[in-house]
């Protein structure tokens, strides 16, 4: 049976007019839903139409893991028993919610532990939803008042562009004002750089983008990130050349820091090359390991010394705070239990 989650404002006014029902009632129940505002109530006739054609259910928390940093994982159950994990991060007075996109990952990264299990399935809108649904609630009740809404990194589990539809359909409900109401600025979209996917940004509301970048050369890029042999780094920055950006807006090309592989001063040099004319920040991530990873975590003075060479090169830069490592919620370090 669908999900309720899965429908648009839009989509369930229709639904509700082809049922002899009052479209106002959509925007009543995205309320109930999405902002616990029971102030009007529904006609149980109305309830029982819906519940014969959708189902009301959410992912189910199977486990939560808490960090003293403040981080909160969980590994939530979908309804065909598959899972995946979700992240609440504490930013000073806001919490942020890390969202997979899919059950496993197709792109191998080798600095990614979800890149060791593979691809079983796309997410689909409602799962996404879903997600954020039930971390937000868990949040309400563990801090017994109402929390501002989270803001939303597609940082998670998958490659949110390899599933572009889904992906869309719940940006479609969490931008909804009638429903979550979050603002296209809350919300931040990573990529590896899956071309097919990056064409199809145009159809994407003005939300934030980040570039899994690591590397400026091609080819160390390609040990990191396998699909670089397919897409490389020319092609991919010409597809980010043609997304439109507001005034104030950048894109964000993510550098997670390996020792001995991507710190050199050559690679700052290149980095020049790439970035230097263009709308870019640079969030440098020191490494995060996982068991059996082949790489080593930068230490702080070489983190520092990697920034310093950047910002001499006159490109805006920032290291990124590791939250929830001893968790293994940080960057790069989710892995669900099945798959």
């Amino acid at each position: 049976m669908e999900s309720i989650y899965s429908l648009t404002l839009s989509e369930l006014k229709s639904f509700l007019v082809k049922k002899d029902q009052s479209p106002e009632l959509a925007q009543i129940l995205f309320q109930h839903l999405y902002k616990n505002k029971k102030t009007q109530s529904i006609s149980p006739k109305t309830i029982e139409i819906l519940k014969t054609q959708y189902s009301f259910d959410l992912p189910e928390i199977e486990t939560v893991s808490k960090s003293p940093d403040g981080t909160i994982k969980f590994l939530m159950k979908l309804h065909d028993g598959k899972t995946v994990e979700t992240v609440l991060i504490p930013f000073h007075k806001r919490f942020t919610v890390c969202l997979s996109s899919q059950v496993g990952c197709a792109m191998k990264c080798s600095f990614c532990y979800t890149g060791t299990m593979g691809l079983s399935r796309h997410l689909k809108s409602s799962e996404i939803i879903g997600q954020y649904v039930v971390a937000a609630s868990y949040l309400a009740k563990e801090t017994g008042t109402k929390p501002v809404s989270p803001n939303i990194v597609f940082m998670g589990q998958g490659e949110p562009l390899h599933n572009t539809e889904e992906v869309l359909g719940a940006l479609d409900v969490f931008m909804e004002p009638m429903g979550l109401g979050i603002g296209p600025r809350q919300i931040t979209l990573s990529t590896a750089g899956y071309l097919p996917g990056m064409k199809k940004l145009a159809k994407f509301p003005q939300i934030n983008l980040a570039l899994s970048l690591h590397s400026p050369f091609n080819e160390t890029r390609k040990e990191l990130i396998p699909i670089n042999q397919h897409y490389p780094l020319e092609d991919i920055f010409e597809a980010l050349d043609n997304v439109p950006l507001m005034k104030r807006q950048f894109i964000t090309y993510e550098y997670l820091l390996i020792d001995g592989l991507n710190d050199r001063i050559e690679d700052a040099d290149e980095l020049k090359k790439l970035l230097s004319k263009r709308k870019a920040i640079i969030n440098i991530i020191p490494f995060n390991p996982f068991p059996g990873s082949q790489y080593r975590r930068p230490d702080s003075q070489k983190v520092d010394y990697f920034k310093d060479l950047l910002v001499e090169r006159s490109l805006r830069t920032m290291v990124r705070t590791t939250k929830g490592s001893d968790i293994l919620a940080a960057c790069g370090q989710l892995k669900s239990k099945t798959v």
